[in-house]
């Protein structure tokens, strides 16, 4: 675990960290100050989940699931919060299957303070380049509702491309929907 523990990642304005447990309440803060932003495009989460204790054991699951290759997430810090008191966003690269398919899927969330400014832009290239080159994935694969323009415009700049559209793919705060299916392929492994 130390091994992996040990991975971080910085690009010019970020640092992207593991889950950690003394992250939980600045995660916890996150997802508080960001209900409202993100519950659009979010499943509907229970109450339990905006708190300390939710948190911590979800810290733990994600360790576990990061010792067994199956998930990596990375919080999003400024260059300059060496503390890591103030997460701007989160990447999630989830159900990594491996053998034949080595793919993932790809989740990620930015703090509408910092919404529009090409963070996450700038964070998924780093995490892209570090998953592609060390756990050599072949695909991942972004699921996004066809009105999350400013998601689907992130895709776009790192050449996802759009495979098609599943109909009421995901219960998304309480509705069932479609969702547009993005894909980035691992050019160096085929």
């Amino acid at each position: 675990m130390t091994k992996f523990l040990a991975i971080q990642l910085h690009t010019d304005r970020l640092q992207l960290r593991l889950p950690r447990l003394a992250l939980a309440d600045p995660i916890l803060r996150f997802f508080e100050t960001e209900k409202q932003f993100l519950s659009p495009w979010s499943p509907t989460l229970p109450p339990t989940f905006y708190t300390r204790a939710f948190q911590l054991n979800k810290i733990k699951t994600e360790q576990k699931l990061l010792r067994e290759k199956k998930s990596l997430r990375f919080w999003i810090f400024a260059l300059e919060d060496t503390q890591q008191q103030s997460i701007l966003g989160q990447i999630h690269f989830s159900n990594i299957v491996w053998g034949g398919f080595r793919s993932c899927y790809l989740g990620y969330s930015m703090a509408e303070s910092v919404n529009g400014r090409g963070l996450m832009t700038e964070a998924l290239s780093a995490a892209i380049t570090y998953i592609f080159n060390h756990w050599h994935l072949h695909r991942i694969e972004a699921n996004i509702m066809p009105r999350n323009l400013a998601s689907i415009r992130v895709v776009k700049k790192l050449d996802f491309a759009n495979e098609g559209r599943s109909i009421k793919y995901l219960k998304i705060n309480g509705q069932w929907e479609d969702h547009d299916h993005y894909v980035l392929r691992n050019l160096a492994l085929e």
